[in-house]
């Protein structure tokens, strides 16, 4: 019996989320109870809530015994009342923290892994309130500052922490809030009572003396009854702007660690991990695809992932190298926008290790003149430029120059796909240049 809810539940459900949330659980039966007990009250509450109808459904359509379906957190299943209680307890705090957000969805890289380390170590209980108090992790946008700030919170639910997740705007609305409604001692108590307070985008706390005054005292409560504090933002606390010195000195008075763009690895990775929370299945070349054209944002590359999903469970359209190319068009034709020559130039000067300078000469060194070619072809292929105006730009005399190496270039591209991979690579990394010092 058991074997056959669970082969009709991975049929279910589809084989990325069976192996996220069903074969890290034990499920057994037992007379006419199904138990299934899970490692975590993470675990416990998404199967409570998400599949225990489909379970439900599945036992009805092969057995006419009336099953009781018990989900269990491992190490309580003697003590149900005991878990209903906890469960009850955290359903609240777990709300607000997103449910794909985990340790176990984070895609861990170079750019990253002192971060997520240092996030990791305060979730044992040795290490908590510590040894690395406070934390604050800054990085551009979209690079998983939020995500691991969450996951942050998610397994210190599971060992029994009082967890607070703020943005800094939340902060604030919660001060002005408890102002208004004359209830300022449950304001302070709700945040000094905590275990870990999770501060997002703390560097939009305001030019307000009070909020950073009660955030100041909030803080210094915390840390010093041993609770434990990690922080976002785009910049380091010593660039903090309209924040107090005194509140900058106690935000980098912990571990200050940033996170730097992925590279095209870490992108791979990250993208066939998030089509597989989203079940569906990309090969290497629509993953190889992405990963070339998106730049370092990883909303970006989810983003991609949810519409290529959401074509094909609405349509029924097959997921192909066509429909994932088709997908990446607008976002690429966005960036494209806004890109000039100067970015042509800075991107191949950097990547070819050439001055520019160089690029615009009439050197006959063999790696000036491959670099200018590429240049060339690219000016043309990204800017609407002519090929008069290119010619201006690479110091030429005339435009039948500039058509010998575009040419010259459209010959190799079509012989030689490595050199095209190489031309592709470049290509969108001209495209995703913006801000990006070199």
């Amino acid at each position: 019996m058991i074997n056959n809810i669970i082969e009709k539940l991975k049929n279910e459900i589809g084989e990325s989320q069976f192996k996220n949330y069903f074969e890290i659980c034990e499920i057994k039966e037992n007379d006419n109870n199904i138990n299934i007990k899970a490692p975590n009250q993470f675990i416990a509450k998404h199967i409570e809530t998400k599949f225990k109808n489909i379970i439900k459904n599945i036992i009805q359509s092969i057995s006419s015994n009336d099953y009781q379906i018990n989900i269990y957190i491992k190490n309580q299943e003697n003590n149900q009342n005991k878990k209903e209680v906890k469960l009850a307890n955290i359903k609240k705090q777990i709300s607000i923290l997103n449910e794909s957000y985990t340790f176990n969805n984070f895609i861990v890289g170079k750019n990253n892994r002192y971060a997520y380390e240092i996030c990791k170590a305060i979730t044992n209980e040795n290490k908590f309130g510590k040894d690395f108090n406070p934390i604050f992790i800054h990085s551009n946008t979209g690079l998983g500052k939020t995500h691991l700030l969450q996951a942050s919170g998610h397994e210190c639910l599971e060992i029994g922490k009082k967890v607070i997740y703020k943005t800094s705007k939340g902060f604030m609305n919660d001060y002005q809030n408890a102002l208004m409604s004359k209830k300022f001692d449950n304001f302070n108590n709700q945040y000094k009572d905590c275990d870990l307070l999770l501060i997002d985008d703390v560097q939009f706390l305001g030019n307000t003396d009070k909020i950073q005054e009660e955030f100041f005292h909030i803080f210094n409560d915390i840390i010093q009854r041993n609770g434990q504090i990690i922080m976002t933002s785009d910049v380091a606390p010593k660039n903090l702007n309209g924040i107090e010195e005194r509140l900058k000195s106690r935000f980098g008075n912990g571990v200050i660690t940033n996170i730097d763009v992925p590279d095209l690895d870490t992108k791979k990775a990250i993208i066939k991990k998030k089509s597989q929370v989203n079940d569906i299945y990309l090969n290497d070349e629509m993953i190889n695809t992405i990963a070339n054209y998106i730049g370092e944002n990883i909303r970006d590359l989810e983003s991609i992932i949810t519409n290529i999903r959401g074509i094909h469970l609405f349509t029924g359209q097959e997921i192909t190298l066509e429909l994932v190319k088709n997908q990446i068009k607008e976002y690429v034709k966005e960036k494209q926008k806004n890109i000039e020559i100067e970015d042509i130039f800075n991107v191949i000067s950097y990547e070819f290790n050439i001055k520019i300078n160089d690029i615009k000469s009439n050197s006959k060194k063999q790696n000036i003149v491959k670099a200018k070619r590429i240049a060339i072809f690219l000016a043309k292929e990204l800017i609407s430029n002519s090929i008069s105006q290119i010619a201006t730009n690479f110091q030429m005399k005339d435009h039948s120059a500039v058509s010998k190496h575009i040419k010259k270039i459209n010959e190799i591209l079509i012989n030689d796909d490595s050199f095209r991979e190489n031309v592709e690579i470049l290509k969108n990394k001209i495209i995703n240049s913006k801000n990006k010092e070199y």
